[in-house]
Formats: C-alpha cells, structure tokens, sequence
C-alpha cells in the first residue's frame, strides 16, 4: 500500500500485455521507477499573483456547481472532479496521469512485479481458458500445471464465457487463501480438481536462451565458446540481484562474451537500473537527472563487484524504453558493451507519484529527465525528427531492424523458450497437436539476425584474443 508520506521517481511507458497472460494480475512491469525519492515541488508556481489564482480556481468551482445543480441528469460530483482532474493533465505530456482509487492497487502490483495468486500465465484458446505455463517455483507449478491443460472451473463456476478480467480477478487473491480449479488435461476427457494455495508471486524480469531439462535456465547460448546470454524483460526490485545470480553462474562456468538482451523491455525501477548499470562499469557517471522544480542528480560506478574480462553485446529495439535505455546508453558510452538492433524508443523523463487523499488515490506527474553519460538527450520530444539526438542508436554498422514479419516470429521464438515443461499424455509423450497444425514453413527454424549478429561479434572478438595470445 502506498504510504501517505511516500513519493516515488518513476519513469513509466505502459502496462503491459502481460497483465493478462499472468493469471493473477498484473506482471513484468512495464512500470517504472523508484529512483531517488525527491520531496515533491514545493515552490510557488509561477507567472501569477495570488488574485489571478483565486480567480482562476473559481471559474473550476463555479462550473462544478453549475453543472452539480443544472445540468439534465444528475452527474456523480467524483466522477466530475476526477474529469477535471484528467482535463489538466491532458494539457500535460502522455506520462502524467491521475491514479484512480481502484487503480491503485494494480498500480503498486505493477511497480512492485508482486502480486497474490497462483503463478500461472494464461490464455483464451479458442473460447477454452487455457494454461500458457506455470511459473517455475509457484503454486502451480508445484502442483502440477502444465502447458495445454483447460482450466473449465474456478471455484466450482464454469469458466465458460468469462472474460479474461473476470479470470484474473478470480485466481488473484491473498497470500495463504484457497482456490479450486477444475482442470482437463491436454489430449484427455477427464476433469481433476486441484486446490491451490496462493503466494506472493515474484515475476522473474532475468531469462536465460533456454531451459534445461529441470525447466531452471540455461544462461549459455553456446557451450564450447562459453558465450552467456541474459534476457531481461523489466527493471523491477529483483532483477538487479537476479541478474547478478545470472552472471556468478556465468563467471563460474568461465565466460568469455555476453549478449544482454534488452530488446522488448519497457523501463521499470530508475534505481535497479543505475544498479544494473553498476555491475559493468567501474568507474564514471551512469546517468544524471535534471527538471525545472527538481534537483539536479547524478549517479556515478563503483569499482567493487565488477563484472568485466569479456565483450559484451547489448541487444535493443524500437520498443526498448525508459530504463533499458539508461543501461544500454551507459554502457555504451563507457565503452563497455556494442550496442546493436534498432534505435530505442527515446523515453527519457522522470514521473514522481505523489500521493492524494491520504493514499486513496494518486498524481503522476513528470518532473524531471534524464541525461546519458555523453551529455546527450534520449528523450524523444513531440515534433522530433530522425536526425534529432534521442534514444540509443546501435554503434556503426550493427544497425539492424527487423520487419513487423520477423518481429513477430521473434515474439513467438522468446514465448516458445520462456514455456515450462509441454503436457505429456498418460505413455509420457509429449503432446505434438500443435505441432503436427504447423505449415512445413512454420516448422523451419526462426533465425534471430539480431542475436545472430551478436555472436558473430564476439566470435571475432574471441578470435582476436586468441590471435594477441
């Protein structure tokens, strides 16, 4: 719960798509930050005596009461201010925005990547509520949850019609509390019935390329050449310390290149990013911040714990965002890693939430950006142009941009890898249906360019060394 004297940095882009497939609520941020925690603006504002507000505050009230007492149908006088409320901000940049009380609570789960449920992502196949796949380490993944099974009831209540709100409201729930799912195997007739005890479920911001037969993950893209892949879809409160797990596994196995792929992820903790961005690089300025009515902020490396020795790539995309472009800016202009893809969104301001009605509700406001260690701008301003300094653009020659076709197999390729354990029928073989409606073309293999171009890289990095030695 937001507490009444707690203001919180942010840098946010959307709510993700994920909010659905999570199954108990809402998933990987796509929320952003608790950064610096700068007291809100205090100062006057400016350009108007005291009268000229007075003034302008009474033509707000008069009209409210104009409309409250005169108008032809009754209006609820909330839903009034609240309209008011989102009239001003609309004057404002999309980021800005007012948080309704029953808002709030998805808000925090967002910012938080917690929430209480089960721990299971799924999905309306075909009118039938089916389960993409459980979360390692859940409650459904203990008991036994598998990809392709049916959910049909939910506490006794056929899952028929219900919509994917409906479903998610209803396997969401506290910590410790029971629900009862009726499910159908994958291939067979019979429903079970399984209770689940809900948790609080931590969605996992730091993948690896694949995963073993444990369904835990492997963090090496290729075994001989020790080259280590990490994916990391959000900036949340764990994945800093995730990512640092990723990387001793990594260090232990002796690593020789990296490809941190950030390609897909939207922004999330301001303060898991400079963490994040800390782990690579020893010594400088990770990023500054500054705003009209906020205090100019900068963040610098420390030495201690730094993961170094190796090339690394930093994969991007257009819809790289906020945070991950703190990180790939960072590291690119230390010269740590080559960063390559697509130039990145170019979200580059900071929004605080500040608390209205003792909790009950909130205003996030943009109050400050922020700058790379170059200088320069990744903000992507309205009326911006190509040849403008916005985003992170890939370093020379390692520009490359996918079309919306390949885009999508990319999305279906990570979807494939993130899945947990395939449905088995009764003589243990996996369930091929899928498999046998794929086209000979939707059979072949997807070729990532952009990873693939990546290893290339620190191939002929690796070649190097061994050439120097």
């Amino acid at each position: 719960m937001l507490r009444q004297t707690r203001t919180v940095s942010l840098m946010w882009l959307s709510v993700s798509v994920l909010l659905v497939i999570a199954a108990s609520g809402l998933s990987p941020e796509h929320g952003d930050a608790e950064a610096a925690r700068p007291e809100p603006p205090r100062s006057e504002p400016p350009h108007f005596e005291e009268d000229d507000y007075y003034e302008l505050y009474k033509v707000l009230v008069d009209t409210v009461d104009q409309v409250e007492r005169n108008y032809v149908e009754d209006v609820d006088r909330r839903e009034l201010i609240e309209a008011a409320i989102e009239g001003v901000l609309k004057k404002l940049d999309p980021h800005s925005n007012y948080i309704a009380p029953e808002e709030i609570e998805e808000f925090e789960t967002t910012v938080e990547n917690e929430f209480g449920g089960i721990g299971v992502r799924v999905s309306m196949d075909r009118g039938l509520l089916t389960v993409m796949s459980p979360l390692v380490g859940t409650p459904a993944y203990r008991a036994g949850l598998l990809a392709g099974d049916r959910i049909v009831e939910i506490d006794g209540e056929s899952t028929d019609g219900l919509r994917m709100d409906d479903v998610v409201g209803r396997l969401k729930g506290k910590p410790l509390t029971k629900v009862k799912l009726g499910i159908v195997h994958a291939g067979e007739d019979e429903k079970i019935d399984v209770t689940i005890i809900r948790e609080r479920i931590h969605v996992a911001t730091v993948l690896g390329h694949h995963r073993e037969d444990d369904d835990m993950w492997s963090y090496l893209l290729d075994d001989d050449r020790r080259f280590g892949y990490v994916r990391v879809t959000a900036f949340s409160r764990e994945t800093a310390q995730d990512l640092r797990d990723a990387l001793d596994v990594l260090k232990k196995g002796d690593v020789r290149g990296l490809v941190l792929d950030l390609r897909f992820n939207p922004g999330g903790l301001l303060e898991c990013a400079i963490k994040v961005s800390d782990l690579f690089v020893s010594e400088g300025k990770i990023v500054s911040t500054e705003g009209r009515n906020s205090p100019a902020r900068e963040w610098k490396a420390t030495e201690a714990d730094t993961y170094d020795g190796f090339p690394m790539v930093v994969l991007v995309n257009r819809y790289s965002a906020s945070a991950a472009e703190i990180v790939s800016a960072c590291l690119q202009d230390h010269g740590r890693a080559v960063v390559m893809g697509e130039r990145t969104w170019g979200k580059g301001s900071i929004q605080n939430v500040i608390e209205l009605e003792n909790g009950r509700s909130a205003l996030k406001l943009t109050t400050a950006s922020y700058v790379r260690p170059s200088g320069k701008n990744i903000h992507r301003f309205p009326g911006a142009k190509k040849t403008d300094d916005w985003g992170v653009t890939p370093d020379d020659g390692y520009t490359l941009r996918l079309d919306n076709r390949e885009m999508g197999q990319l999305i279906d390729d990570q979807y494939e890898r993130d899945i947990v354990r395939p449905h088995r029928n009764k003589n243990g073989v996996a369930d091929d249906e899928a498999e046998r409606s794929k086209t000979p073309k939707e059979r072949e293999s997807f070729v990532d360019r952009q990873l693939q171009m990546a290893v290339d890289y620190l191939s002929e990095e690796l070649t190097q060394v061994e050439k120097e030695r």
